[in-house]
């Protein structure tokens, strides 16, 4: 396509100390084969040398701007105010998270379904998630699917395209027309407004890897990890969003395989001898969604986990040398504290 011809086309990085992938992400917008982009890197206050590889790039190519946030903001205000910042002449929006990166055609063959296509508010594609390409489930070669039978499929159990930010190609004019983009007030909020935004729109997929996704395997003591919010978010968006897709038939046999799924869940976490921590988070956000924990049910899902005995005997084996090893690291860490107060008074 000619370049005069080719759609604007503004790619978002949020920044926060990512100076280890930055590079990396920057580089894999560069090599695009699709040449009408803006290049939007927005840095929350980094302390790393984050802003430094960002401003290097921006001098050697005009197409790349660097917005400086003058406080630090949370991770979806954040978000947010990235996407508030795209020209308003773009068509389209692509974020790509800075520990990412997107395959040399991602925005070529994105922009070429939502160009063929004006009823499509979102394209999607195949991806990279570390090691195994995932997001598929969509028979080949569909490339246009009706948002509400995307979102009814999703939310009885089929296949799951959405992914992550990276992963989705939207319309500018979808960005432009919310106040906020993403809902800053529930969690995995990228989630939830892709379900928002197919009330109204078609799906597109491109039959192709086309981004990668890193998974922050350092981060193991994150909410998302130590309590599997990603199990909650996915409640919550069924209840919000089952009663707009699904009829009442299909909505009620679903919420009863959803609970079953999640008191397995908990289940699961009993032998894993879960902290307190844990217990209250979950029964909070229960209650909260007009749920409030069952000892009934989880009893029950206990039972049915105890049926497959050599697992669940596994589940407490781990769990117990998961709990020693934490025992012996606060232990090493008070005689280090001790230690050092002696060192200090008799120096």
């Amino acid at each position: 396509m000619n370049l005069e011809l080719q759609p604007l086309v503004s790619v978002v990085t949020p920044v926060y100390n990512t100076e280890k992938y930055l590079a990396e992400c920057i580089e894999s917008v560069l090599a695009q084969t699709y040449g009408n982009w803006e290049y939007v890197i927005v840095n929350n206050c980094s302390t790393d040398r984050s802003l430094e590889i960002a401003q290097r790039y921006a001098q050697q190519d005009a197409r790349i701007r660097i917005h400086n946030n003058d406080e630090f903001l949370n991770q979806f205000q954040n978000w947010n105010h990235a996407m508030r910042q795209i020209s308003p002449e773009s068509k389209y929006c692509k974020v790509v998270h800075a520990d990412d990166w997107l395959f040399p055609e991602c925005l070529a063959r994105m922009v070429e379904v939502a160009e063929a296509n004006p009823s499509v508010g979102i394209v999607g594609a195949y991806r990279l998630d570390e090691d195994r390409v995932n997001l598929d489930g969509l028979p080949y070669p569909s490339t246009v699917i009706p948002g509400r039978e995307i979102c009814r499929l999703s939310l009885l159990g089929g296949p799951y395209v959405f992914g992550s930010p990276t992963s989705l190609l939207i319309r500018s004019d979808i960005i432009h027309s919310r106040e906020a983009f993403y809902n800053e007030s529930i969690i995995h909020a990228d989630k939830e407004v892709c379900f928002d935004i197919l009330q109204e729109h078609d799906f597109g997929f491109v039959h192709q890897v086309l981004t990668f996704t890193r998974r922050h395997n350092e981060s193991v003591t994150s909410l998302t990890l130590r309590f599997n919010t990603r199990l909650l978010a996915s409640f919550i968006t069924f209840l919000r969003y089952g009663p707009v897709y699904l009829n009442e038939e299909e909505y009620e046999k679903r919420l009863e395989q959803v609970l079953e799924n999640y008191y397995r869940f908990l289940a699961r976490s009993v032998f894993e001898l879960k902290e307190k921590d844990f217990w209250n988070y979950h029964r909070n956000e229960l209650k909260k969604r007009g749920y409030p924990l069952s000892a009934v049910r989880l009893i029950k899902a206990s039972f049915l986990e105890l049926l497959n005995f050599g697992n669940t005997v596994g589940r407490v084996r781990r769990a117990l040398e998961r709990k020693k090893k934490q025992k012996t690291s606060q232990d090493d860490q008070k005689w280090d504290t001790v230690l050092s107060s002696i060192y200090s008074q008799e120096s």
